[in-house]
């Protein structure tokens, strides 16, 4: 049942219960239980924080540490040892072996299946739940799984009602994104730059789910917007000298000085970033009872450094190292400032002590960070509008690399690095002390949502974050 609101998007109504629950059946496994189940509680467990080794998959496999080729009679079992292996930490070899052995399994099998099972299975094949966000998917749920349940058939009339409720808040909050946007000002100053309100609201969409955060996901929205268009005044407009001034007057955060050193449409830029991350702050401490300005203005200054490095490796021709370009990337990413925002907007586990950790680009921040610039480097296509330089670890790879003759060989080596970055995200979401539920759930929303934002096809665009999107935002009940 806890599975099946999860699936159906519904789980967030019923916190308390599914928390109580399974804090109850956290100690005490039985070991008579079988593969399906004691798979389905283990990423139940691990999703909600609970910590459940990964040895309890011991009595499925031989002394050669394999597992038995007769479960793969289970489908069922199949599917959710799959769905188990995804939720693994580093050093845990036993998850890395369920994970290719469901895999090989559930690919031999689907010409097995009737239409419904096959398309279930290849859908979980490629988007598991674990790195997945049911807010797109809730719709293609397929009730196979369920649909002998009484239960099944409430649930999903809450989940359409839910459906509906949430696509009008949706609807209303992109009406105030709009809004703000037309107000800026940066529209016509920067005409070139991406101008994709609903794409940065979706990124908020994804982080912060709670359809109580209106507001929260509102604010996100406002730097997640000046990430981009900053990006691009790097990447398409500025002359280096021109970068390196905007970098010092973000640096020195001087408002007067900046308006008198930088270019016009610099100033303009500039003046929203200033503005914004002063009004930001004092709604936070107004809220929260904490001043996050230090915090944010460094963030911002970290920002643009990175992107001053890359733009002087570009205008160069001379290519990084794998490793130096990989760790510049992280903060060139944006992630930084999208959960340190985030972690101020949340309110949760406000401390001096957890300010200075966020500063410090913990693993929970720099996890997501690295999953997102490495599918971003992996991209099949130019950004949508995007024509200046913008670096590539694949290439900076084969050149540390020369044995690495054809990208594919490079590819399978940055998929191996994103797999345990996820590792790593993983093991802070489950096992983190510090920060919030609510912060690493976050983390691990911005992790999902990478994907979707990267997969570009040959025309430029994405075709599956636009057909999620559509769906989420326009389409008709389920």
């Amino acid at each position: 049942m806890i599975d099946a609101m999860q699936r159906l998007n519904i789980d967030y109504h019923f916190q308390e219960e599914i928390e109580a629950f399974l804090t109850r059946h956290a100690c005490g496994w039985n070991h008579h239980r079988d593969l399906h189940e004691t798979a389905l509680r283990f990423r139940l467990l691990r999703q909600q924080g609970h910590f459940v080794p990964a040895e309890v998959f011991n009595k499925f496999t031989n002394k050669e540490e394999k597992f038995n080729p007769k479960l793969g009679e289970n489908i069922n079992g199949m599917i959710n040892l799959f769905e188990a292996s995804q939720l693994s930490m580093a050093g845990e070899d036993i998850l890395d072996e369920a994970g290719e052995f469901s895999r090989k399994i559930l690919k031999e099998k689907m010409t097995q299946f009737d239409y419904h099972e096959a398309m279930f299975v290849r859908r979980t094949l490629e988007y598991p739940f674990h790195k997945n966000l049911p807010m797109f998917t809730s719709r293609n749920f397929c009730s196979h799984l369920y649909g002998t349940d009484l239960w099944f058939g409430s649930l999903k009339e809450v989940a359409k009602l839910d459906f509906s409720l949430l696509q009008c808040l949706y609807q209303q909050e992109i009406v105030q994104i709009s809004k703000w946007r037309r107000e800026l000002g940066l529209v016509n100053e920067l005409p070139y730059a991406r101008n994709q309100p609903l794409k940065w609201y979706i990124w908020s969409l994804a982080c912060l789910r709670d359809p109580t955060l209106t507001e929260e996901r509102i604010e996100l929205t406002k730097p997640i917007s000046l990430i981009y268009i900053i990006d691009d005044i790097f990447d398409i407009y500025g002359t280096l000298d021109e970068l390196t001034l905007f970098t010092e007057a973000v640096s020195s955060w001087d408002i007067d000085t900046a308006m008198e050193q930088l270019p016009s449409y610099m100033k303009t830029c500039f003046k929203v970033l200033y503005d914004q991350t002063n009004e930001i702050s004092s709604k936070i401490y107004y809220k929260h009872g904490w001043d996050p300005k230090d915090s944010l203005r460094k963030t911002w200054e970290s920002l643009c450094k990175a992107f001053l490095v890359e733009a002087k490796w570009f205008a160069s021709g001379k290519l990084p190292s794998g490793e130096e370009y990989l760790k510049n990337g992280i903060i060139s990413s944006g992630v930084h400032i999208v959960l340190v925002h985030i972690f101020f907007l949340l309110g949760k586990g406000l401390t001096k002590e957890n300010v200075h950790r966020i500063d410090t680009i913990p693993p929970i921040i720099s996890s997501p960070a690295t999953i997102l610039r490495l599918w971003d480097d992996l991209g099949n296509a130019e950004d949508e509008n995007q024509h200046g330089n913008d670096g590539s670890y694949v290439s900076c790879l084969m050149m540390d690399h020369p044995e690495y003759y054809c990208t594919r060989r490079a590819k399978y080596e940055v998929m191996s690095k994103v797999s345990n970055a996820w590792k790593s995200l993983n093991q802070e979401s489950i096992l983190d002390i510090h920060f919030h539920k609510a912060f690493t759930n976050a983390s691990l929303n911005l992790a999902r949502m990478v994907p979707l934002m990267y997969s570009y096809d040959d025309k430029h665009s994405l075709p599956g974050l636009e057909g999620h999107v559509h769906s989420l935002l326009y389409d008709k009940v389920f």
